[in-house]
């Protein structure tokens, strides 16, 4: 029966062709429906999923899905089963996550990526495998992440980037390979970070870099920075507009709030490391935690590094190197096992020493002014591998002679083999003990001049006696006692001179008294109580006054 339009015409039954195309249509409708995540908007080759409160990526993505929003959500982590299936994805967009890890090869399956943006989150630490698979990569954002440090070759997969966006994070290293890689980058923004200081061989691959933007960090002005300088008068001028221009220094003090293109030359300089190891041979016990501080000290602060010598390498206890770019570089090829030292500390920790560990160290302390180096050696004292276990004196056999047992090596007593805590307290009990014998020395001296002193009051004689009258220098007898000590005694037997009815009379014969008594006790104290001797004599009157004391030195 044949089909009747509208108007009355025969139409033409549909071909089997147009039947299976529209089946067709309707398939990918339905199947296009199903490949959009609930509460989120799909259209074309694009699915918009921003300010939802996701806390992952979504499975249900379409694996022909070109464009993905996934801004302003709560992504923690980038798994790789995550975007395993969007092998056609070429714009991603996460910036305001709050994502912290990257697992390695997250993007290893997006190789037509072109833009990629991770701004906004908490990205701490990134290295190369991270970014595997993003050959065609063009951009990258992660500014206004945490990253403190970039490490050598984080970028080498990358070859097509053209730009990096960098800034606001928190950096302050970057090594010197850590842009390699990155031939065809054009733009590197670096600004509002923690650099202090940026090599020349760090920006060395970027070989088609236009714009670089390096404001806003806390800059050492020092001889690294000598090449940033003259760089951007001459060939950096096309490359850094007005404002990238406003490189501020942050230290040293007397060059702060100075623009680096300001500065004189000459007041960009260095001051070499010097480095120092106490004490350079040290004696170990087995199983001992050993502590070894390396101080160093230069402008800017070096770098210091412990290496373990490989044996046979020979070298100076002290070398210095500086390579023409003011960057410190080693001499030689270093040879042996770096151990990195706590930040900051300069410290060799070995923890239960055995003798493996017994060696020559080198400690290197590095800064843009040149290398330092300090050797330091260390032995192993077997004594404690040999010495057997202790028995109970009961155990030994009658014929065994315990004084034959092994001893503990005395050579390991030595001063120097002892932890610096030990050295301190022996020093700290030598030092009390000095101090005690002074204040003994002090005090003998001084109880010995009391005795003296009183010793010297004991040969006073005072003649105070008033009961039997007034006494004259007649009644005076002189006495030596068992020791030999001169004195004078009263004796009331001799007769007086004059009365004191008589004044004139006594006066001469007194005074002949007077100064043969004086001239006696002159002799007699040999010129010590010469004073003291003297003394009752003066002013006195010819006739005695009742009440009167004499003192007599003897």
């Amino acid at each position: 029966m044949p089909w009747t339009g509208s108007a009355g015409r025969t139409a033409r039954p549909p071909s089997w062709s147009n039947m299976a195309l529209l089946v067709l249509l309707l398939g990918l409708l339905a199947l296009r429906t199903n490949g959009c995540p609930a509460t989120c908007r799909c259209y074309s080759m694009t699915v918009e999923c921003g300010s939802l409160g996701l806390q992952e990526i979504p499975a249900s993505i379409h694996p022909s899905t070109q464009t993905v929003f996934l801004q302003d959500n709560g992504i923690t982590q980038i798994h790789q089963q995550d975007l395993a299936a969007l092998r056609g994805l070429r714009y991603l967009y996460m910036q305001n996550n709050t994502i912290s890890a990257l697992e390695p090869g997250a993007f290893r399956s997006q190789q037509h990526l072109r833009e990629l943006a991770l701004n906004g989150n908490r990205v701490h630490l990134l290295n190369s495998s991270v970014f595997k698979g993003l050959e065609h990569l063009r951009v990258l954002y992660l500014a206004g992440n945490q990253i403190t440090k970039l490490l050598d070759f984080t970028f080498c997969d990358l070859p097509r980037l053209q730009e990096l966006h960098l800034q606001e994070n928190s950096i302050e290293t970057l090594e010197e390979q850590a842009l390699a890689g990155l031939s065809s980058l054009a733009l590197l923004d670096l600004s509002k970070n923690n650099l202090h200081t940026i090599s020349r061989a760090a920006l060395r691959p970027l070989i088609s870099l236009q714009v670089l933007r390096l404001t806003e960090n806390p800059w050492r002005c020092d001889c690294a920075l000598h090449w940033l300088r003259a760089w951007m008068k001459e060939e950096g001028r096309r490359l850094l507009g007005s404002l990238d221009k406003k490189i501020v220094c942050s230290e040293p003090p007397r060059l702060a709030y100075q623009s680096l293109v300001d500065i004189s030359g000459n007041s960009l300089i260095c001051i070499p490391p010097v480095v120092q190891v106490e004490p350079l041979e040290v004696t170990a016990r087995l199983g001992d935690d050993l502590r070894v501080s390396c101080q160093a000290s230069g402008y800017p602060q070096p770098l210091v590094t412990w290496w373990k010598v490989a044996p046979g390498r020979a070298g100076p206890a002290m070398a210095s190197a500086k390579s023409p770019g003011g960057t410190a570089e080693l001499s030689e090829p270093r040879g042996g096992e770096r151990f990195d030292s706590d930040t900051g500390s300069g410290m060799l920790f070995l923890n239960n020493v055995t003798v493996a560990h017994a060696g020559r160290y080198e400690c290197e302390a590095a800064n843009p002014g040149g290398t330092a180096r300090v050797l330091f050696q260390l032995s192993v004292n077997l004594s404690q591998q040999q010495q057997p276990p202790a028995r109970p004196p009961h155990a030994y056999p009658a014929s065994v002679d315990i004084s034959q047992e092994p001893l503990y090596d005395m050579e390991s007593m030595d001063f120097n083999a002892l932890s610096m805590a030990t050295q301190t307290a022996i020093a700290v009990g030598i030092s009390l003990l000095a101090l005690v014998a002074l204040l003994l020395a002090v005090m003998i001296c001084r109880k010995h001049r009391k005795r003296k002193q009183a010793k010297k009051e004991e040969n006073i004689l005072y003649v105070n006696d008033y009961s039997d009258g007034p006494t004259t220098f007649a009644q005076l007898e002189e006495y030596r006692d068992e020791r030999g000590h001169e004195m004078f005694v009263i004796d009331r037997n001799k007769p007086l001179f004059a009365t004191y009815k008589d004044p004139e009379g006594l006066a001469g014969p007194f005074l002949g008294l007077q100064e043969q008594l004086q001239d006696q006790a002159t002799q007699t104290l040999e010129g010590e109580g010469e004073r003291e001797a003297n003394e009752p004599f003066i002013n006195q009157g010819l006739p005695f006054q009742p009440q009167i004391a004499y003192e007599i030195h003897c």
